[in-house]
């Protein structure tokens, strides 16, 4: 045992850590040992072993239920958070694969069977427990076959079965002050056996008369530790509820008690047996109880079963589960305030690429009418990211300037040559993140009296394309992602499997999760359009069609309700919210690994972040800090005013080109600035760029 000097599980973990999808997240950490010990256990190397809602074991596959392993970081005890999250999975797949009672036997001559049994030739054990009408022996039974696989199967792992050990005492005084001498009794007959203690130091603070049967049951709970055999140690149970009725732990029912009132006071001794035993050690379902035991081998049974076609509960089994490994596999996110949470990032469902056609159009024909002409952009900002690139080259011409050599080079037939280029890699090449909200009030109509159609998304994705297009043209480094907070589509998903797919994690995540379902089911999402390693082309057909969901709401629905199979999962707007400062953190982080000098990130978003603006202004300032430039371009809101220190905001559509141009050109100006470049296209203009300087 440890020393009480030693620092307790409840001082290393914060409430947040309890939650399913951080013991989740722990499992995924050591799940490959637990398939190891599975397969040991089972000689079956191929053995899978999973999550789901229920446990549940076959030949094939074993089923673990999390919120098992979640009861264990209750416990008071001197380990750690890994070290429970390895032992308490070793423990429930070490006994959902050990525990087999379907085999059937003929009784044992010395069987106590209830008089007017059926005689059956052969019964399986649970059967033969039942039929002898002592239900404090089955309670001994399930009790001893717990205890004897722990002492052996978990021989091999001394580190998980010291661990099993700390978290069994540290609720061991309080479990005995609180059960009764039988419930004692059945207590100290699961640590003899599995081992955890000795009998002298139990004897001591037991009732007497749970004392003296513990002595009398000592040889019994060493057979029991080496046996191999259920029925062995069924009958062994058998014995020990011999000796706590002879020692006056069992009630015995007057000889004119009816039959009803006999069975009340054998299930009251029943469940004073269970309440010791059920105190102290970790509960699996298939060594708790007859009930619990069947209701796993049937739960095994459906996953088994011969059709191929689910129920309803079966496939919000796997959503809910599927879901919840989602969530716990996220990154987490800190912000400067110390808050963090879980940022589910994943690549946005490719089947937007389905209305890039309709996009392409719409794009076009927005450009036009808001005067979002690609070339203003390109002619405004190319001679500012020229100079920026002309920097650390060998011979002072920008890259893909005709070296001023090239007669000599075609003379020698270097044609490679022809261009000059960098000496080596620097620090002062690009990289561009641009973030547009994808929450639902981006698509609510304006807040203008005479707003007549929902602009705000539409422009935010249209100035993502303007300056994706024009970093294109650059060869500079850019990405592009939307965020929203709401349930998580796939990459693969359709209209069709996401709206089946949220009501199916819904609902199996209410019923096994409660309350917690909310928060599992609306997470913060960061879906990425166009990352850093992908081409430019094989990402605009899937921007082209969110824009065309974006200014299309109606008309995208329209086609998506008639082929919900294909169509793209235009859902995953509704009701969507978001939270900007986990989004910003994450997005800078991404782009600081990319090693590049001018780090410029712009969010086109609303404002409304459903965290604080205040979160959201020190997220900024965190990121700004490392040396990267934020620029936070609102559309129809003026909250950026608060949260970034540069900002510009779009009442019309039409003044988004002017809003892009100029965060970048600051951006632009201060990097060449720094360098003490000066030239032209850096003196004063008649635009000047917006910046607020936050105390």
């Amino acid at each position: 045992m440890r020393g009480r000097e030693q620092t307790f599980l409840s001082e290393l973990i914060a409430p947040e850590d309890q939650a399913i999808e951080a013991v989740v997240g722990r499992y995924q950490k050591v799940a490959p040992a637990v398939t190891r010990l599975a397969r040991s256990l089972s000689s079956n190397p191929n053995l899978r072993v999973r999550l789901g809602s229920e446990s549940s074991a076959s030949a094939d596959e074993v089923v673990c239920d999390p919120r098992i392993f979640q009861a264990a970081y209750h416990r008071n005890a001197p380990v750690t958070p890994d070290e429970v999250a390895l032992a308490s999975a070793l423990h429930e797949v070490l006994h959902l694969v050990s525990t087999n009672l379907d085999e059937a036997r003929a009784l044992p001559d010395d069987w106590p069977v209830e008089a007017g049994s059926p005689g059956e030739a052969e019964i399986d054990l649970l059967t033969a427990l039942e039929r002898t009408n002592r239900p404090v022996a089955e309670v001994l039974f399930f009790s001893l076959e717990d205890a004897r696989q722990e002492a052996q199967g978990l021989s091999i792992y001394p580190g998980a079965r010291s661990v099993l050990e700390d978290l069994y005492l540290s609720s061991l005084g309080q479990a005995i002050d609180k059960a009764s001498g039988l419930g004692q009794f059945v207590l100290g007959c699961f640590l003899l056996t599995a081992g955890y203690v000795g009998r002298e130091l139990l004897e001591k603070r037991f009732d007497p008369r749970a004392a003296v049967a513990l002595d009398d049951a000592s040889d019994h709970c060493r057979q029991a530790g080496e046996s191999d055999d259920p029925w062995y140690v069924a009958q062994l149970a058998l014995e020990l509820e011999a000796i706590a009725r002879a020692n006056g732990l069992i009630t015995e029912a007057p000889e004119a008690a009816t039959a009803s009132q006999r069975k009340s006071l054998e299930k009251l001794d029943a469940d004073k047996a269970a309440d010791g035993v059920d105190a102290v050690r970790m509960v699996s379902p298939i060594v708790s109880d007859a009930e619990s035991y069947q209701n796993t081998r049937r739960a095994a049974e459906a996953r088994s079963a011969p059709s191929d076609r689910k129920g309803a509960a079966d496939r919000a089994d796997d959503e809910s589960t599927s879901q919840l490994l989602r969530v716990s596999q996220a990154p987490d996110v800190f912000l400067p305030s110390g808050q963090g949470g879980k940022l589910l990032v994943t690549p946005i469902p490719a089947a937007f690429a389905g209305f890039g056609d309709e996009g392409m159009a719409a794009i076009d024909e927005a450009s036009r009418r808001w005067g979002v002409d690609q070339r203003h952009v390109s002619g405004e900002l190319y001679p500012l990211f020229a100079a920026n690139q002309r920097r650390g080259l060998r011979s002072g011409f920008d890259q893909g300037d005709v070296s001023p050599h090239a007669a000599l080079f075609i003379g020698a037939g270097l044609y490679q040559r022809l261009y000059e280029r960098r000496a080596a890699r620097t620090r002062r090449h690009y990289a561009v993140s641009l973030l547009v909200d994808g929450s639902a009030s981006m698509l609510s109509p304006g807040r203008r009296a005479n707003a007549g159609t929902q602009w705000a998304m539409p422009a935010a994705l249209l100035g993502a394309w303007s300056m994706a297009r024009l970093c294109d043209e650059l060869q500079i480094d850019f990405e592009v992602a939307v965020f929203n907070r709401g349930f998580a589509a796939r990459v693969d998903d359709t209209e069709g499997t996401y709206l089946a797919g949220r009501s199916a994690a819904t609902a199996g995540l209410r019923r096994t999760q409660g309350s917690a379902a909310d928060r599992l089911t609306s997470t913060v999402n960061h879906y990425m359009v166009k990352p850093f390693d992908r081409r430019w082309r094989d990402s605009r057909a899937t921007l082209a069609g969110l824009f065309f969901t974006a200014m299309h709401p109606k008309q995208a629905a329209t086609l998506a309700r008639r082929d919900i199979r294909s169509a793209p999962p235009v859902s995953l707007f509704e009701k969507a919210a978001n939270v900007d400062e986990f989004n910003v953190v994450h997005a800078s982080e991404r782009m600081g690994r990319l090693g590049a000098g001018v780090r410029i990130l712009m969010v086109l978003a609303d404002g409304m972040t459903r965290g604080s603006v205040e979160a959201l202004t020190r997220a900024v300032e965190s990121v700004e800090a490392t040396g990267t430039t934020v620029i936070g371009i609102g559309i129809g809101d003026h909250t950026v005013d608060q949260a970034y220190r540069r900002h510009e905001v779009v009442e019309e559509p039409a003044q988004l080109t002017t809003a892009m141009v100029e965060g970048t050109r600051g951006a632009l100006r201060r990097s060449l600035a720094y360098s003490g470049m000066d030239t032209w296209w850096l003196r004063a203009s008649e635009h000047q760029h917006k910046e607020r300087s936050i105390a």
